[in-house]
This record gives structure tokens, sequence and C-alpha cells, in this order.
């Protein structure tokens, strides 16, 4: 062989999972097909496909079943692959697509260079095992609100208005402001908003025990005025591991809070961001944001950072001042994590000063 020839694995296998039967294409180091066929998407199908063979390398796209899958192919001994398929894609899509194509285009890929599938990390079972309460727990959140907003609008249709009640006492003080007429609608779903609630806090219970049994920096994250117990858990369990970036500054990225980037000679229009990533940890990163901009957040050097932006004007400068210290707090969040240092909210201002 010649030296700084390219090395490729013995067999490397593309898997695309579906939801019940997968799809495989096995190749050789020479890129041929040595194998095609389907299995079941169950724990005993995956060990019946690879079990007691070689180490190979497995190709899969990221999806519901590809933490589980990924976890019992390395258990067997394999090397897995992961990839992005919106990266990996990106705007366009395969004219022609199918299980037989999907999983030979993944093992190719696979083989050629794994860097082509912009591979990704799944966390672990413990850790998706608490993200689960935390999503859950948001689901919970998210039918309360329709509910009140129902609730809301119903009275206003006759001509009424309900108090500006938080959700937490929704239930118990919006029954006076109730027409009479309305009652026999509405009565049932004030009900279900109280059990919401006490299913919420229950929740808030069990997150506040997990963080001080299990997740003790996440307290140290709560430093931060405007991080609570929700925010400071979800990203500690959305990173997992600080040491997977080597800079603070590419957290940012990792939530989606970077603006896309399209640039093409010397045109640099002002995108969007990407908004990669976990949907629930960006939201709760940018409504910290908007903690900290609000009429309730300390003067630190947080606010500062997104007024200033906020002053520069134009079209969203508000929501942009609120994406940008979002971003902001990602990135700080990750450095008081990974140094485990003591939050100064000044510490910009002051070294400017100095």
């Amino acid at each position: 062989m010649r030296s700084g020839a390219a090395v490729f694995p013995k067999i490397t296998v593309g898997l695309d999972l579906g939801d019940k039967v997968s799809g495989a294409c096995e190749i050789d180091a020479g890129a041929k097909v040595v194998r095609r066929g389907s299995l079941p998407t169950t724990a005993l199908g995956v060990g019946g496909w690879f079990g007691g063979r070689e180490r190979c390398r497995v190709v899969l796209e990221v999806g519901t079943h590809s933490p589980w899958v990924s976890r019992q192919l390395e258990a067997l001994g394999h090397e897995v692959i992961v990839a992005n398929p919106s990266a990996m894609y990106g705007k366009g899509h395969r004219r022609k697509r199918n299980d037989r194509m999907d999983a030979e285009f993944l093992a190719r890929q696979g083989r050629a260079d794994p860097k082509l599938l912009f591979p990704i990390q799944h966390r672990g079972v413990e850790a998706q095992e608490h993200l689960a309460v935390l999503r859950a727990r948001d689901q919970l959140v998210g039918a309360r609100t329709k509910l009140i907003n129902h609730v809301r609008g119903a009275v206003k249709s006759l001509g009424g208005r309900v108090g500006r009640h938080g959700a937490d006492a929704f239930a118990r003080r919006a029954r006076a402001d109730i027409p009479e007429v309305l009652r026999p609608a509405l009565e049932a779903l004030l009900d279900t908003i109280g059990q919401l609630t006490e299913q919420i806090r229950a929740y808030d219970r069990k997150l506040e025990r997990v963080i001080v049994e299990r997740y003790p920096e996440a307290l140290h994250l709560q430093q931060i005025k405007g991080v609570g117990t929700l925010t400071a858990l979800a990203f500690v369990l959305l990173v997992e591991d600080p040491r997977r970036f080597a800079r603070s500054r590419d957290v940012g990225a990792f939530f989606g809070l970077v603006p896309r980037l399209d640039d093409s000679s010397d045109a640099h229009p002002q995108l969007r961001i990407t908004k990669a990533g976990d949907e629930l940890g960006r939201r709760l990163l940018v409504s910290a944001a908007h903690y900290v901009l609000g009429c309730h957040g300390p003067e630190c050097d947080l606010r500062r950072h997104g007024e200033a932006i906020a002053r520069r004007g134009g079209k969203n400068a508000k929501k942009r001042a609120a994406v940008a210290v979002a971003r902001k707090l990602a990135v700080l969040l990750h450095r008081l994590w990974v140094t485990q240092a003591t939050y100064d909210p000044n510490y910009t201002q002051q070294r400017r000063a100095a």
C-alpha cells in the first residue's frame, strides 16, 4: 500500500431506519455492494443482523430510533456514525429516494469520508431520561396555555373579560370572571387547568431533586439572574459534556443562535439564525434573555450588550437584541461550567475601565 493512501473500512453498512422495518446495504472496501436486506426496527432485529460478526462501520441518520440503535450497535462492538441529514442535504432534496437507495447512499458516504455526514453525538441514557421529564413538563405548560387562551377568548366574545391572573392561579381566580351563561361550557376546562397546574408543580419538584442529587453544576449556573432551574438543567443535559466544545463561542452555534451564512463575492446578506439544535433549549435561553432585557432585569454586561444592539435600530431590533443576549448567555454558561468561576455580572465593564 502506498504511504498516505486512504484506508477504507472492510465493511461499511448503511442503515436506513424506519419505524417498523429498516433497510440495510453493505459495501466492502472496494465500494462493491456485498449484501442488501431489511430487518425489524427492534432490539432483536438489530441484534440478529449485527450480532456476532466482525467489527464494521455502521452509518445511520439521526431520528426517533437512532439513540437506542446507536447504543446497541456500539455495545456490539461496531463503529457507529450518526449522520445529520439537514446538514448533509441543506436546502436540496434528492429527486429519487427509497429505503434501498438511502441505505446505499449512507454506506457510500460513510466509506468515503465520514465528515461528509456531519456526524452528531447522541447523549447518554440518563440525560435522555431527564430530558424526557423536561419535555413532558413543557407539553403540559403548552396545553395549559392553550386552555387558558380559549377561556379568555370565550369570555371576551360575550363582552366580558378575565382578569390578569397568573397561570398558576388562573383556575382558582378566573371562576369569578366567568359569565353564568358560559359556566356549563368552561367549568370543566377550569378543572383541567387546575389539574395541569398541579402536575406541572409535581414535575418542578422532581426536577429540583434531580439537580440536587445528580447535576450540581446546574446549581452553579443559576448564579446568573434570569437563569432558573429549567434553563440551567436543560443547558447541562443538552450539552452533557462541556469538553466537546474547543471554544465556548461554539455553543451559540450548537443551539442555533448564530446567523445563517450565504456569502458570495461581494454579497453579505443579513440572514436569520440557523435554529439548529434543540428547540426547547434555544427557547429557554431566549426566554432568559428577555428577562435580562426586561424591566426586572439587573444592570449587567449582558443587559448592556443587548441594549447597545437595540439602540442601533433597524427592523426587529429588539428581537435581534434578545437573540444576541441568548447567544452570549449560552457562551457564558459554558464558560462558568468549564472554569467553575464565580459569576461577575459587571466583569466586562470593569475590565474596560481598568
